[in-house]
Parts: C-alpha cells; sequence; structure tokens
C-alpha cells in the first residue's frame, strides 16, 4: 500500500536484459530517474525474482501484471516463461500478461489460449511495436478466445520512440469496430492515446463501456491537460493505474503525483486498484 491505497501497477516489464535491443535499455535508464531498477538485476542481466519481489514491497505496489512481448522488430522478443519464476516467487503480487504478434503466431487462437493457460489474466497487443492494425480481422480470433474466458484486452495505444516502430497502428480509431464486435470484451488502451490521439482514446472510453485508458507512461500531472477537453473527474473513473515500469521515477512517486490531482477519494481508490480489480479475474482485492 502508498499512503492507505491499494495499488495494482498494471503494465510492467521485467524482461531479461539479453532479450532486449539496445534502445529499451537506454529508454529505461532515461526515463527511470532515481529509481534503482537495476538492483532487481544480477550482473548478466537476469531478473533475480526475490530482488523485484523486494522493490515492489518498497514501493508500495500491492500487485503487478507482468508484460511479455513478441516484437523482434521493436523491442525483441521477451517471451512469457522468463516471467513464469517471478509469479512463482510471489503468486500473490504478480500476475502474467499474454502477449501475441499475429507475424509470428498462427493460428493466433492457439498461442493465446496456450499463454492463458499458463494463467495469464490479460492479453496484450502491441501493433505499434508489431507494425500490424489492432483491427486486422486475424486478431478477431485472438479477440473471440478472450470473449469467451471472460479476459480482458490490453492494446498499446499512442506512440512509441523505439526504431521500428510504427505510430500509425496507434491510433485508437483502429479500434472502433472491435470494441463494437465484441461488447463483452474490456479493452484498456495502454498510455491512454498518447501522442496526439489522447482526445480519441478518451472520446472512446467515455462513450464504451467495454474501454478503459492505461495510465502507463504518462506523467499524472499532466494528465489534466492532455484530457483538457474532458470532465476530468468523469474520465478519470476510466482510469487504470500502471508505470511502464522500469521506465518511471518509481511507482510511489506516481501514486503520490496522481493524489495532488485534487480527484475525490473514491475515484482515486478506483484508480489505483479498484478498476483493476473489476478487470482483472482473481487478483484478489
Amino acid at each position: 500500500m502508498i499512503d492507505g491505497y491499494t495499488v495494482v501497477d498494471a503494465h510492467v516489464h521485467a524482461p531479461r536484459l539479453s532479450t532486449l535491443k539496445p534502445a529499451w535499455l537506454e529508454w529505461a535508464e532515461r526515463f527511470s530517474g532515481p529509481h534503482d531498477w537495476r538492483s532487481a538485476y544480477d550482473a548478466d542481466g537476469n531478473v533475480v525474482p526475490a530482488r523485484l519481489d523486494a522493490l515492489f514491497e518498497a514501493e508500495g505496489v500491492d500487485r503487478a501484471l507482468l508484460f511479455c512481448e513478441y516484437s523482434p522488430r521493436a523491442t525483441g522478443i521477451q517471451p512469457i516463461e522468463d516471467n513464469l519464476p517471478l509469479v512463482a516467487e510471489n503468486p500473490t503480487r504478480f500476475r502474467l500478461v499474454a502477449n501475441v504478434n499475429p507475424y509470428l503466431h498462427h493460428p493466433v487462437a492457439a498461442e493465446v489460449e496456450r499463454q492463458l493457460d499458463l494463467g495469464a489474466v490479460a492479453l496484450k497487443i502491441h501493433p505499434v511495436h508489431g507494425a500490424f492494425s489492432p483491427g486486422d480481422k486475424e486478431l478477431y480470433a485472438a479477440y473471440h478466445v478472450c470473449a469467451e474466458r471472460g479476459v480482458p484486452v490490453i492494446i498499446h495505444s499512442g506512440t512509441s520512440s523505439f526504431p521500428g516502430a510504427r505510430a500509425s497502428f496507434g491510433n485508437p480509431e483502429l479500434m472502433a469496430d472491435v470494441v463494437e464486435d465484441f461488447p463483452s470484451v474490456q479493452f484498456v488502451f495502454a498510455h491512454g492515446g498518447r501522442g496526439w490521439w489522447y482526445d480519441v482514446a478518451a472520446f472512446l472510453a467515455l462513450a464504451r463501456d467495454n474501454v478503459w485508458l492505461d495510465l502507463s507512461g504518462l506523467p499524472p500531472r499532466k494528465l489534466p491537460e492532455y484530457y483538457a477537453r474532458f470532465d476530468f473527474t468523469r474520465l478519470a473513473g476510466r482510469f487504470v493505474f500502471g508505470t511502464d515500469w522500469p521506465g518511471v521515477p518509481g511507482a510511489a512517486r506516481n501514486v503520490r503525483a496522481l493524489l495532488e490531482l485534487g480527484l475525490p477519494d473514491a475515484v482515486v481508490r478506483d484508480v489505483l486498484s479498484g478498476n483493476a480489480a473489476k478487470l482483472y479475474p482473481g487478483l484478489g482485492i
């Protein structure tokens, strides 16, 4: 907990460093600031499960969703299997998130099923790093699996600074048909339309009951500026807290910056954990 608030960090990357391209390490060093994320790793660049668990405990994070990624053109391939020891270390704090790339996984539904069977509580789609449209009909098979399983889908929405990324696929408008075609699936727009699509993402979140905005990678103090055209308190009811760890100066700093926005206490509690508890099965909050 942080200052009496239960905290779910719904957007965490803790990969083996050897699986990453240099730009990822540059990104982590640039945006982590004083946060000593490297303390969770050994000299070979492998995550030490007990160290990562202790670091998140010290930061006050009660639950953390661990992302894998299959994006060879942007960051590399960080397989879901690499996160299994982290969940084994503390299955209460850590949860898996699946990821598929239609250029690598065929049939895509089978791979989604496989990763969900490993214990994943959500599916992440990264169209910007994979250079594909999240509305591509080939991905409908993955969305059908999530509908059947009652599992939410996290979509990268917005820009990315990594070489090889294709920002055009981060346009939330590409999801307009999908969220209508799969009304029973909860869709979380990671990074909330970061860049020049904040308005589109916010409009969809307010217009559709199955659209949410993940705050990862967004400085909390700038949120009222990014979403200036909307009723901020109402929109905040659709926020899900996430950091994009390790590219953040610590979860505790972000939580306290969020508290300074003056949102009603009930809304803050939903942002920090309540909404995640509704969306992600089995968090036990």
